[in-house]
């Protein structure tokens, strides 16, 4: 059956690595540049999320991540370079358009936070099975509601593709053209959007049966198939994390940052 997450499971250490220390990274990578002010952190922070892709064999799923913000962030880089209240010091011009120095330097620490942002939680997602992360929160006494909330999040958008992909697949074969130009493309898109949101309901109101009939709602103590302890690397990777981040706020009020 083919996964409808964005979890690789590759078999490396990151896939081994206990949930709570991935979001404890989360936390730290977001954090430190913040309470660090200074923007070569937002640049180490964003170095160290990519080794961990990489070293997770996840580099390539991120890419669509980074080409995402890398658009975003231009267009920060244009409104701001142009149009921020502050702007006052002209650094440059491009034909008739002049950027300064103000917004520009907004622009950079706004589009490293994004990018920061996404990288960190792409570490998460790409190598933590939402089931196993589910399975640990309602072990440590979350709600098993609050535990199928978390898990529709990570599955939604990969299950809204799949039924867009059937969906176009199923449309081409009866004739729709869904290449070409612009035009066509937009022109296509319209009788998708239909489908997708009817499907998404009815998938919605399928899995609230099936999730009655396993007993979703019994106030029975669960039993567990496995359990998943955090290992040494774990409890050492979490005090380095805490450390760091204890480190940037003693920087920050002492003066060193």
């Amino acid at each position: 059956m083919k996964s409808i997450s964005l979890y690789k499971d590759k078999g490396t250490w990151l896939n081994l690595m206990h949930p709570y220390t991935k979001l404890l990274y989360i936390v730290a990578a977001i954090s430190i540049p913040l309470i660090g002010g200074k923007l070569w952190l937002f640049g180490v922070l964003i170095a160290a999320s990519l080794v961990l892709l990489a070293s997770g064999k996840v580099l390539r799923s991120a890419v669509p991540l980074v080409a995402f913000s890398a658009t975003l962030i231009i267009v920060i880089f244009l409104i701001q370079g142009l149009f921020n209240h502050a702007n006052a010091e002209a650094l440059f011009s491009v034909g008739p358009l002049t950027f300064y120095k103000e917004g520009v330097l907004f622009a950079c620490r706004l589009g490293l936070n994004i990018l920061n942002m996404l990288l960190s939680f792409a570490v998460f997602v790409l190598t933590t099975s939402p089931q196993e992360l589910v399975d640990e929160m309602e072990k440590n006494g979350f709600s098993p509601k609050f535990g199928y909330i978390i898990n529709s999040v990570f599955q939604i958008l990969p299950q809204m593709m799949m039924t867009k992909d059937t969906i176009t697949d199923a449309q081409r074969s009866r004739g729709l053209e869904t290449e070409g130009s612009l035009g066509v493309r937009m022109k296509a898109f319209i009788p998708l959007i239909s489908p997708v949101v009817m499907s998404s309901l009815v998938n919605t109101r399928e899995r609230a049966i099936a999730l009655e009939v396993r007993g979703f709602g019994r106030k029975n103590k669960k039993t567990w198939l496995e359990d998943r302890p955090k290992h040494k690397g774990d409890r050492v990777i979490g005090v380095i994390l805490v450390l760091l981040v204890v480190l940037t706020i003693a920087g920050r009020v002492l003066g060193w940052l």
